[in-house]
């Protein structure tokens, strides 16, 4: 699985649904995989998401070893989606502290601005294969 990139979500959060929806759809070369942020502690990466998550992250991104957050994991999995949407990888050229402020604005107000479920997202059996 050395190709594919783990996508941590809050799996309540309306707005992180979309996302994985989003990228489900765009994920034209099936590398991205899925795993519920509620339901995380069968990653090798669980003990470095519990220490670096705080209540405003909703998006980690497990790639080449690494554990990403943040405004970087989202960019990161824009880039790996390829095509036209690598575009928004430009962002990165924005400081992290400054991108990572607006990312934390959306993450704080997320369940307000775009609702949360009592439940975690169940996939359908067309794409659980790509969930962890």
């Amino acid at each position: 699985m050395t190709d594919n990139y783990i996508v941590v979500f809050d799996g309540v959060c309306h707005l992180c649904n979309g996302f994985v929806n989003f990228l489900l759809k765009h994920d034209k070369k099936d590398r991205l995989r899925f795993a519920l942020l509620q339901f995380a502690g069968n990653l090798e990466a669980d003990e470095i998401i519990k220490q670096n998550i705080s209540s405003t992250d909703s998006i980690a991104l497990i790639a080449d070893r690494k554990v990403y957050f943040r405004s970087t994991a989202v960019l990161k999995i824009m880039k790996r989606l390829g095509g036209g949407w690598q575009f928004f990888y430009v962002f990165m050229l924005i400081p992290r502290p400054i991108r990572d402020w607006v990312y934390d604005v959306v993450a704080r107000n997320r369940y307000k601005w775009f609702g949360k479920k009592n439940e975690c997202m169940v996939p359908d059996e067309k794409v659980r294969r790509k969930f962890l």
